[in-house]
C-alpha cells in the first residue's frame, strides 16, 4: 500500500499532546475519601460501565488516526511489466602463438587473456558467445552458444601447441567472421586479441576486416604486451628454454582493422589494464532490454472514513447515553 499524500500522516503527532492531556486530567481529577477500613469496599464488584470508562477516549484517538490515514489517501498499486532481451553475438579470436607465453602478464599473456575473457563470458548471460583460436593456423574451439558453462570449460583447455606456431591474424579473424556471418542477430562483434604481427596464413588482416564490414560485424582489437622486452618459456628441440619477446608489434594493422569495421583498438600492458579493456567493451556492447510497465492504482480512503464515522458515532453513544452518570 502507498499513500498519495503522505504529509497528512504528520497529523498523527497530534495524538501525543491529546493522550498526555487525558492522562494529566485523570490524575488531576482523582478524589480521596478517608475511611476506617477498605475491606468492605474491596469486596464490592466493579460494574461493566466502570470498565468502559476509557473507551470513549480510545475511540476519539481512533477517529483522529483513521482521519489522518484517509486524508493521506491510501492506494493499492497493481503493476504489470513485460520485458524482452536482444542478445549480442560475440566471437572471441585469441592468439595462442609462442609469444603469448611471455611473462610480462601474470602468469603469462595467454593465461591472463583466458582468465579475463572467462569473466567477461560469465558476466553476459544473454549473449551467444563463441571462441576461435589461432597461431600459424586457426580453428573454432567453440561455435556461438548460450551454454556458457561449456564455453568456460573449453577456455580452460586452450594452450600453446594446439596448432602450428605463427601468427595468422587475418585467418583467425576470417574464421570468426565465417562463424557468425549467417546469424540473424542485429549486433555482431568479434573481439580479436593478439600480441604479434601477421606472418602466416593466406588471408590478409585488412581483407578479413573488409569481409567483416560487409556482414555488419564490428571488430574490437586488443594488443597485449608491455612496451619492454620480456621472456617466454617455450618448448624447443632442446627442451624448454626462455626466449626474448619484443615489446613492440604491428599495432597499426590492428587499428586499421578496428577502424574499417567500426570497432576500436585497445592496448593492454598488464593484467589490470587488460581487465579494464574488457570492462570498456562490456559497456560499449550492452545487451538491449525492452521493458513495458503498466500501473493501476485503486483508492482505499473510503473504508478509513467509514471506520472513523463508526468510531465517532460509537463514542457519542457511549459518552452521552451509556456512561453519562460516570462521565458527567
Amino acid at each position: 500500500m502507498i499513500f498519495h499524500s503522505p504529509a497528512y500522516l504528520w497529523l498523527l503527532l497530534l495524538l501525543i499532546p491529546v493522550i498526555g492531556w487525558y492522562i494529566y486530567k485523570l490524575h488531576d481529577q482523582d478524589a480521596s475519601l478517608q475511611v476506617s477500613s477498605t475491606a468492605t469496599l474491596a469486596k464490592q464488584p466493579k460494574t461493566a460501565r466502570l470498565y468502559m470508562l476509557h473507551i470513549p477516549f480510545v475511540l476519539r484517538v481512533l477517529v483522529i488516526t483513521l482521519l489522518a490515514f484517509a486524508l493521506a489517501r491510501p492506494q493499492l498499486s497493481n503493476r504489470f511489466s513485460s520485458e524482452s532481451t536482444e542478445g549480442i553475438d560475440i566471437m572471441m579470436a585469441i592468439d595462442i602463438s609462442g609469444t603469448m607465453l611471455a611473462e610480462d602478464f601474470q602468469p603469462t599473456r595467454l593465461e591472463a587473456a583466458k582468465k579475463v575473457a572467462t569473466d567477461f563470458v560469465i558476466a553476459r548471460p544473454n549473449d551467444q558467445i563463441g571462441l576461435v583460436v589461432f597461431a600459424g593456423e586457426s580453428f573454432t574451439q567453440c561455435p556461438l552458444t548460450t551454454d556458457h558453462a561449456a564455453l568456460v570449460n573449453l577456455f580452460q583447455s586452450v594452450r600453446f601447441g594446439m596448432i602450428e606456431d605463427g601468427t595468422a591474424i587475418g585467418l583467425g579473424l576470417a574464421n570468426a567472421v565465417n562463424r557468425m556471418k549467417d546469424s540473424a542477430t542485429k549486433s555482431k562483434v568479434v573481439i580479436l586479441l593478439t600480441d604479434g604481427s601477421n606472418n602466416r596464413g593466406e588471408i590478409d588482416p585488412i581483407t578479413a576486416a573488409q569481409i567483416a564490414k560487409t556482414y555488419g560485424i564490428r571488430v574490437y582489437c586488443i594488443g597485449v604486451g608491455s612496451h619492454k622486452p620480456s621472456r617466454a618459456l617455450i618448448d624447443t628441440p632442446m627442451g624448454k628454454q626462455y626466449v626474448t619477446v619484443e615489446g613492440e608489434f604491428d599495432e597499426q594493422t590492428l587499428r586499421d582493422i578496428a577502424a574499417t569495421t567500426g570497432g576500436e583498438y585497445f592496448r593492454a600492458t598488464d593484467n589490470s589494464s587488460l581487465a579494464k579493456v574488457y570492462d570498456e567493451i562490456d559497456q560499449l556492447e550492452k545487451t538491449k532490454l525492452r521493458v513495458r510497465e503498466y500501473s493501476k492504482r485503486t483508492e482505499y480512503f473510503v473504508p478509513f472514513l467509514l471506520a472513523a464515522f463508526f468510531c465517532l458515532l460509537l463514542e457519542v453513544i457511549l459518552r452521552y447515553f451509556v456512561l453519562r452518570t460516570i462521565t458527567n
